[in-house]
C-alpha cells in the first residue's frame, strides 16, 4: 500500500475513534477535546486525499474500519476509553493525558505538576493503568496455559500413549500449573505489597518523629515541579497538619506509591488460576468429550486459539493483527512440534 493512503487511513481510524471517545465521555472539557481532535484529523485526512489525488493515485471510495478499530469502539463504548490506554496509545490516539490528571484542578503546563487541592488529587498520576494491565496479564496467563498444557499434551502423545493417559496426565499438568501459577503469583504479590507497607511504615514514624522536616522535603517536591516558595510551604504545612493526609501525601508524593492501589495477593492469585485454566482446557477438550481423532482436533483447537490470542496481543503492541496472530501460532507451533518429537524418541527408546 502506497505511504499516501497509509497515512489517509490512519487519520480516518483516527477520526472513528475520537468520535466514540467524545460520545462516551461525560466530563464536557474531554467531550470538547475528543471532538476537537476527531476535526482535525479529518482535516488532516482530507490533506493526505488531495495530495493522493495529486500524485495520480486512486483514492478509496470510502474508508470501512477493520476489524480492530471496530472492536476497540466496542471496547470505548462498553468499558471506557480510560480504562484500555494502552490500547489507544498503540493506535496513536492523542489526548490520552487527561485520563491521568483527571482529579487535578488547573492547566497542566511544561515544568509544572497541578498541586493536589484534596485528597483525591493526590498521586493521580499514578493512577489509571491498573485495570488494563490486569486485562493484558489474564492474556498472557490464557497463553501460558494454552502453550503449556499443549505442548504436555503432544509430549505425551508422541511417545504413543492411549488417550485415557493422556487425558489423565493433562488434568494433572493443568491443575500443578495452575496452582503453582496463583502460589507464585500470591508470594510476588504479597512480598510487593509487604514491602510497599514497610516503606509506608518508615514514613509514618518520620512523620510523628519530624513532621516539619516532612513537610520541608514536601515544600522541596512542589517547588521542583514549578510552585513558588510561598506557596508551596503553604501547601505542604497544609497537608502535614493532618496526619492521615500527611503521611497519604508523602506516600504518594515522596514514595510514588497509592496507598488504596497496593495491589491484592488473593486477586492476582485466583486471577492467574483461571487464566491458566482457562488457556490449559482448550487442547483438552477432544480428550474431555472422547472425540474421535482428538490429537488433531486439539491441535487444531489449540492453533486458533494461538492465532487468537496474538491478534488479540496486537491491540496492546500496535502491530498487525495477522501478523501477530501466526507469529503466536508459529511459536507455538514450532513448540509443540519439538515436544511431540522429542516425546515421540522417548517412547520409541523407552518401549
Amino acid at each position: 500500500m502506497e505511504p499516501q493512503i497509509n497515512s489517509w487511513q490512519e487519520e480516518k481510524r483516527s477520526v472513528h475513534l475520537y468520535q466514540a471517545m467524545a460520545e462516551t465521555e461525560t466530563i464536557a472539557s474531554r467531550k470538547a477535546l475528543f471532538a476537537q481532535l476527531a476535526i482535525e484529523a479529518e482535516h488532516q485526512a482530507g490533506l493526505w486525499a488531495q495530495a493522493i489525488k495529486e500524485a495520480g493515485q486512486k483514492l478509496p471510495d470510502k474508508y470501512m474500519p477493520e476489524l480492530r478499530v471496530r472492536l476497540v469502539i466496542w471496547l470505548i463504548r462498553h468499558i471506557g476509553a480510560e480504562k484500555i490506554k494502552p490500547i489507544l496509545a498503540a493506535i496513536k490516539i492523542r489526548g490520552l493525558s487527561v485520563y491521568n490528571h483527571s482529579h487535578l484542578t488547573g492547566t497542566r503546563k511544561t515544568g509544572y505538576h497541578p498541586v493536589p487541592r484534596s485528597i483525591k488529587d493526590i498521586g493521580a498520576s499514578h493512577r489509571g493503568t491498573s485495570n488494563s494491565g490486569g486485562l493484558r496479564a489474564a492474556v498472557f496467563g490464557v497463553n501460558d496455559g494454552l502453550v503449556s498444557i499443549a505442548c504436555l499434551i503432544m509430549g505425551v502423545a508422541g511417545a504413543a500413549s492411549a488417550n485415557s493417559v493422556i487425558l489423565l496426565t493433562g488434568v494433572a499438568g493443568l491443575l500443578a500449573g495452575a496452582f503453582s501459577m496463583a502460589a507464585g503469583e500470591y508470594i510476588s504479590m504479597r512480598s510487593q505489597r509487604e514491602m510497599f507497607e514497610y516503606q509506608i511504615g518508615l514514613e509514618r514514624e518520620e512523620l510523628a518523629q519530624y513532621p516539619e522536616e516532612e513537610a520541608d522535603e514536601l515544600a522541596l517536591i512542589y517547588i521542583a515541579r514549578g510552585m513558588q516558595e510561598e506557596e508551596a510551604q503553604a501547601m505542604a504545612q497544609h497537608m502535614i497538619a493532618d496526619p492521615e493526609l500527611g503521611l497519604d501525601t508523602l506516600a504518594r508524593e515522596e514514595l510514588g506509591l497509592n496507598p488504596d492501589e497496593l495491589g491484592s495477593p488473593w486477586l492476582a492469585a485466583f486471577s492467574s488460576f483461571f487464566a491458566f485454566v482457562a488457556g490449559g482446557i482448550i487442547p483438552m477438550l477432544p480428550y474431555l468429550f472422547t472425540i474421535k481423532h482428538s490429537l488433531q482436533v486439539s491441535v487444531s483447537l489449540t492453533g486458533l486459539a494461538l492465532f487468537g490470542i496474538g491478534a488479540t496481543l496486537s491491540l496492546f503492541t500496535g502491530r498487525d493483527a495477522l501478523w501477530g496472530g501466526l507469529r503466536m501460532l508459529v511459536i507455538g507451533g514450532s513448540a509443540g512440534v519439538l515436544t511431540y518429537g522429542i516425546g515421540n524418541l522417548l517412547g520409541a527408546n523407552l518401549g
